[in-house]
């Protein structure tokens, strides 16, 4: 099975016109139509647009004075 990705804008409403296809009179395909991502005119679905994407944006950062400093040493068998 050989598979041909071509990207097309529809011109008018539920109709598709393909040209340039590899494919010769009397051969038989299969098509299968899927809505392109990326499309400009796509909309974003609602759960995304009134989420915040980036929740720590604008926060003040977290500030550690010694961030290699050991910690729960009292914790391991090995050292005791």
């Amino acid at each position: 099975m050989n598979a041909h990705k071509i990207e097309v804008v529809l011109t008018e409403d539920g109709t598709l016109t393909l040209q340039g296809l590899p494919f010769y009179a009397g051969d038989t395909v299969e098509v299968i139509i899927l809505e392109a991502k990326t499309s400009d005119h796509q909309q974003k679905p609602q759960a995304y647009s009134d989420a915040n994407l980036y929740p720590l944006h604008n926060t003040q950062p977290y500030c550690y004075d010694d961030p290699t400093e050991p910690v729960a040493l009292e914790d391991w068998e090995v050292l005791q």
